[in-house]
């Protein structure tokens, strides 16, 4: 395993522990944004600041204003001195079409994922943009 392939392994599972950090109950979801082997922002599917930490309904249904692990991740850069121009973005689960857009938008260059999710249009969408997309899953991985 080359140095890359070991880093990408290592941050993948730091977004995976990040991801502990989630009120959500139905899926909990990490990312990290990582530029010059420097992690520059965090961020986990939750709530909007200020808000009761309750992701679902009486239903089980998650909440529409529940930000994703991504969005909460550039967004936070956004308030910061940081940007992640050439950065790259290590979330838990595969991004959706409009965490795709933020990404693109964000100057965000490569994107690890370590599950996949039943639609594609998200993952479409960043190769669409020429952004490299790498899948790692993790529960097969036992290295690193």
């Amino acid at each position: 395993m080359d140095k890359q392939e070991l880093l990408d392994h290592r941050y993948l599972r730091m977004a995976q522990i990040w991801a502990e950090n989630s009120y959500c109950q139905r899926r909990k979801v990490g990312a990290l944004v990582v530029k010059d082997k420097m992690i520059i922002s965090d961020g986990y599917n939750g709530t909007p600041s200020g808000f009761e930490n309750i992701c679902e309904d009486e239903n089980n249904v998650t909440k529409p204003y529940v930000l994703h692990a991504e969005a909460n991740a550039i967004t936070k850069l956004a308030r910061s001195s940081n940007n992640s121009d050439g950065s790259t973005l290590y979330v838990t689960a595969s991004p959706c079409i409009e965490c795709a857009k933020l990404i693109i938008q964000s100057g965000i260059r490569r994107v690890v994922y370590g599950e996949k999710y039943r639609l594609e249009d998200g993952i479409n969408l960043l190769k669409r943009a020429n952004i490299e997309v790498k899948y790692i899953n993790l529960n097969e991985d036992a290295k690193g």
